[in-house]
């Protein structure tokens, strides 16, 4: 069997935060491929604003670098759960998996999850225990925990014979030995050339190239991303596209792209084993296979997981509506939503029974929030509503989501996490306690009792608590509601600016969600009552302008700071009749139906209708 000894295909996964960027910006550095005065900012690969601000990696990127003569593909894949569709797909066009694992943290939810996917393909990873240089590291005790997760995971014997690589990332150091590093990552170089296979050579054979990836360039148009796995591809040259629904449409390859360093460049020719990019075909989608138009054999397509969450997107009707975006309409917002399929296999957009809304499903919040966010930056207005999960229906049975949760917290906070663990139906599968002072908790909670939690978390532990979670399973739908707000909202009776005064004077009733001046309408979410119930309250009454003072009320009255909701705590905190109107400038929330007589007629229906 022929090999192609000169590459390597590696994808680097693991938990969120624990260093996978930073290591392959450190391969980057010192493989030499910049030049001595280049500028290169941290975390190179993190292309996108959100992936800055938020230090996550949400889209997949590959990178090449040549060492001693061979060339090593690099993929750095997202480690949230919520895009494990990037990670799915990069898994089938690599040859070997880099773990991380953080040297004191240890395995996490998400390091469970992307290390499933890679066994699950049949790769052999090497484990980087990374974040060495830690005061609190604890190598060994990593180690256990990962071999641990192995075995709990079905490893065969060979993946189990892993070889572990110590590294800080941070200060450029590897070593095979947890006591010392080496200067720098010569020794994880030459780990990843002796354990991770070469690609078979056998271009040969008739062409295959399968789709993992899209990218989409003014210029070029669509851009495929892929492996080849078999035969050779050459500029100019005609092909066939298998469609995923089995119908072939011909074309001729334009251009073709390699990758080097952080640059794509182009290329003439390319040949089994390598990663390239092609343009030439507008509607090339991920999955599907380019072939000789004489040798038509499509590969299998990559299994993807279902959407387990979704909303309604609509457009914004609020008084409010067009002040603020330059993308009001149906038609805007229905091509963004056409675009983002073109490139994210996780999302689902059907439409409803009316024009101007659609129902988008995802793989959690966080998916969902960053397209949101993404949405609002360029421009766009719209609502949004509260996230459902999707029930579905397996062997005539209703079935829902859940979620295997992780949580670390201070030992004093974990009875009262317990317990409001609890009332979401969450069941308790295990509990250890470090020597640190900490609690370790794992849970399987259905994941409608996960929305809205982490907000009552973060309060709960007094910001010191880390909560992961990961999909688990489909298990049979549980009667009842499960989570949800408990305290009702206060509503504005009115439109106008909220003035200070009327503030001070709704203190007493519930938290206030406003600033003075903020612009309010009827119907708009203006703060969160103290009882259960909703409260209509007036926000924009002035004080009286007479001359009647109290000699010392006024020096001493002083405004609480108001609570303002992110993007995903407002998506978090809104009930099922309540919406999130999202503009480039502003977040808000507000009820579904604005005047208080026809939200109380709606509610008085709603009522008659359960009692009978």
């Amino acid at each position: 069997m022929n090999l192609r000894k000169d590459i390597r295909n590696i994808a680097i996964i693991a938990h969120v935060d624990h260093g996978k960027t930073t290591l392959v910006d450190q391969l980057l550095k010192q493989s030499g491929i910049f030049r001595a005065n280049e500028h290169v900012a941290d975390r190179a690969m993190d292309s996108n604003d959100i992936e800055r601000e938020r230090g996550i990696t949400i889209l997949s990127k590959n990178t090449a670098i040549d060492y001693e003569g061979v060339r090593i593909n690099i993929l750095d894949t997202p480690g949230h759960a919520d895009f494990g569709g990037e990670v799915e797909r990069i898994l089938k066009m690599v040859d070997g998996v880099i773990l991380v694992v953080d040297a004191f943290e240890g395995t996490m939810p998400q390091t469970r999850f992307v290390l499933k996917k890679a066994l699950e393909v049949g790769l052999k990873p090497l484990v980087v225990v990374n974040k060495i240089d830690k005061p609190q590291a604890r190598p060994t005790e990593v180690i256990d925990e990962v071999l641990e997760l192995f075995i709990e995971l079905d490893a065969d014997d060979d993946q189990l014979e892993f070889p572990v690589v110590y590294a800080s990332a941070m200060n450029g150091t590897a070593s095979l030995d947890p006591e010392t590093q080496d200067e720098n990552m010569k020794c994880l170089y030459d780990t990843i050339i002796e354990h991770v296979p070469a690609p078979m050579d056998n271009s040969d054979e008739p062409l295959q190239f399968q789709i993992s990836l899209l990218d989409y360039n003014d210029y070029v148009g669509r851009i495929g991303i892929g492996r080849i796995f078999r035969g050779q591809l050459h500029v100019g040259e005609q092909v066939s596209l298998i469609k995923l629904d089995g119908s072939v449409k011909n074309f001729r390859i334009s251009k073709m792209f390699g990758y080097f360093g952080l640059e794509r460049h182009e290329i003439e020719s390319a040949k089994s084993g390598d990663i390239i990019a092609l343009s030439g075909l507008e509607d090339i989608n991920v999955g599907e296979t380019v072939t000789p138009p004489n040798a038509q054999e499509a590969m299998e397509a990559p299994l993807i997981d279902e959407p387990t969450l979704q909303m309604t997107f609509s457009v914004n009707n609020s008084p409010f509506a067009g002040r603020e975006g330059k993308f009001v309409t149906a038609r805007k917002i229905e091509e963004r939503l056409n675009v983002q399929l073109e490139t994210d296999v996780s999302l689902r957009v059907d439409p409803t029974d009316r024009p101007d809304a659609w129902k988008v499903s995802g793989r959690g919040e966080l998916h969902l929030s960053i397209l949101i966010e993404n949405m609002r930056r360029e421009g766009f207005e719209l609502q949004v509503s509260k996230p459902e999960v999707i029930i579905r229906e397996i062997d005539g049975k209703k079935m829902e989501p859940y979620e295997r949760v992780q949580i670390d917290v201070p030992s004093e906070y974990s009875g009262s996490v317990i317990e409001s663990l609890g009332t979401r139906k969450g069941e308790m599968a295990d509990m250890t306690q470090s020597a640190n002072g900490q609690t370790r908790l794992i849970f399987h909670i259905p994941a409608r009792g996960l929305i809205g939690y982490s907000t009552e978390f973060m309060s709960l532990t007094r910001g010191y608590g880390i909560l992961n979670h990961t999909f688990e399973d489909y298990r049979p739908l549980l009667n009842g509601r499960i989570g949800g707000r408990r305290n009702g909202v206060l509503v504005s009776m009115d439109k106008g600016s909220a003035s200070t005064y009327s503030i001070l004077n709704l203190e007493d009733r519930g938290t206030n969600f406003m600033e003075p001046g903020t612009e309010v309408y009827e119907g708009m979410i203006v703060g969160e009552n103290s009882r259960d119930n909703d409260l209509t309250v007036n926000i924009t009454k002035v004080k009286a302008a007479n001359n009647i003072r109290s000699a010392t009320k006024e020096q001493t009255q002083t405004m609480k700071r108001p609570r303002i909701l992110t993007l995903e705590e407002a998506l978090e905190y809104i009930n099922e009749d309540e919406l999130v109107e999202v503009t480039p400038e502003s977040i808000r929330m507000r009820k579904k139906i604005l005047d208080k007589g026809e939200r109380d007629r709606a509610a008085k229906r709603e009522k008659k209708k359960s009692e009978e």
